[in-house]
């Protein structure tokens, strides 16, 4: 079936700040919504799944024709290469891959400039290891170390945006990235979440995809250390964090307590890109 560019990148931008599951120990483990939910991806399972991120993507919008249902970064290339659909420059919507023959990690490119690539990409983290927990948006360099392998070049509705010559050489794709879905947070989630995650065991979750969204916003408030902004639980730091924002708006005492309100939240919505519903 055919696949859109837009609509494939946005759905993969919009699990931003989902993350794995943990161990009896508290250790991340691999498991994960993906898997189960990409037909003969199943077995995967437990094993590292940023492959397999790509793949569900493609799986959910109908492309099994357009993406390698793989969840083998090193198939996924010799998918491409196969198909004569493989470059060294940046492709819009394209998957990168990383590693000495792309076997490490892949991720999908939302937009390119110059020197850097834009990504989304499922089990990596902050530092942008190969190994991760969750699904992050990153910038990586185009050229030297640290750089893709190469580029998969995926048959969209749209047609094609890359930097390579031969495919109509765009040096610069910023401002043609699809447009991110709008993100928005629940009051009535995140105050549950302010109200039980402290009790819960260190890294404990209730609603982490949206716990996440304000996390990162405290962080850039300089509220909240850059470590603790990822893994989606709103617990003694995160509350300690929201409090210091609802002092900064001007609550004291009890009104300053870390737990979410309406007024508040929507202010750091407005000042971070996200919307606040009932």
């Amino acid at each position: 079936m055919p696949l859109s560019r837009t609509a494939y990148v946005n759905l993969l931008r919009s699990q931003t700040g989902y993350h794995e599951g943990r161990d009896k120990n508290g250790n991340w483990n691999n498991i994960q919504r993906f898997s189960p939910e990409t037909l003969g991806l199943e077995w995967s399972q437990g094993q590292a799944w940023c492959s397999t991120f790509t793949s569900w993507g493609a799986d959910e919008l109908g492309g099994r024709d357009v993406i390698p249902i793989t969840a083998s970064c090193a198939a996924g290339v010799d998918w491409w290469q196969d198909r004569d659909r493989w470059t060294d420059y940046p492709v819009l919507g394209g998957l990168f891959y990383m590693g000495s023959r792309g076997q490490d990690h892949v991720g999908v490119v939302y937009a390119y400039d110059a020197d850097s690539i834009y990504t989304v990409e499922g089990n990596t983290n902050t530092t942008g290891a190969y190994q991760g927990d969750g699904v992050y948006q990153r910038v990586r360099p185009r050229r030297g170390p640290s750089s893709p392998y190469g580029y998969g070049v995926p048959a969209f509705t749209e047609g094609t945006i890359s930097a390579d010559p031969k495919l109509g050489g765009t040096p610069s794709a910023s401002v043609a990235a699809p447009t991110p879905p709008q993100v928005s947070v629940s009051l009535a989630h995140l105050v549950a979440a302010a109200r039980r995650d402290p009790g819960l065991r260190q890294g404990g979750t209730t609603y982490p995809a949206e716990v996440n969204v304000v996390e990162v916003a405290l962080a850039r408030e300089g509220l909240l250390q850059d470590a603790y902004a990822h893994d989606g639980s709103f617990g003694s730091l995160t509350v300690a964090a929201y409090a210091g924002w609802q002092r900064r708006q001007g609550y004291s005492g009890s009104d300053a307590d870390g737990i979410p309100g309406k007024t508040s939240l929507t202010a750091l919505g407005k000042a971070h890109a996200f919307t606040v519903i009932d």
